[in-house]
């Protein structure tokens, strides 16, 4: 089985987050909203922020230097069938909100009580809402994507803390 890793960064300035709208993707045949992010290089497989910072760049312009606080989160892990996926999310502030046109969707500044009213995938929208609910954790999350009883997909989070051994 292949293990896909993917880094997704949420840029906030103030009370809004930096989203982008996609037409579709090979995922969702329909139009959906997203964090900056993507597909990691070979290169960046061990530094998930190196390739968060680099997606940034490409996608709004966005230097490293431009962004602060920036701190992973959450990773989310899923079993897709044919892969598992593994994906880093990073939280950040902006300076400004200033970006460039991207090739990969339409960007927009949305206010943070609006997030939820968004049509994002699952896993993103129950990233959003657990960071909503818990804006000043200081520990990282692991998210594994699972289904319940009724087959509903949800999100079991745990919380990652620092230990002098194992």
């Amino acid at each position: 089985m292949e293990v896909r890793q993917m880094a997704t960064a949420f840029l906030i300035n103030q009370e809004h987050v930096l989203m982008m709208k996609k037409a579709r993707s090979k995922l969702f045949n329909f139009e959906f909203w997203g964090g900056i992010g993507g597909h990691l290089e070979y290169e960046e497989l061990n530094f998930p922020m190196k390739a968060s910072y680099r997606e940034i760049e490409e996608e709004t312009g966005f230097k490293e230097h431009e962004i602060e606080n920036f701190t992973l989160k959450y990773i989310l892990i899923e079993d897709s069938g044919d892969e598992i996926r593994q994906q880093y999310v990073y939280f950040g502030e902006t300076t400004h909100r200033n970006f460039i046109p991207s090739d990969e969707g339409e960007l927009f500044w949305i206010h943070i009580n609006e997030l939820l009213n968004l049509n994002t995938s699952k896993a993103i929208r129950a990233t959003i809402q657990h960071y909503l609910e818990n804006p000043v954790q200081n520990h990282i999350c692991v998210g594994t994507v699972t289904v319940n009883d009724e087959q509903v997909p949800l999100i079991q989070w745990s919380t990652v803390k620092q230990t002098s051994t194992f």
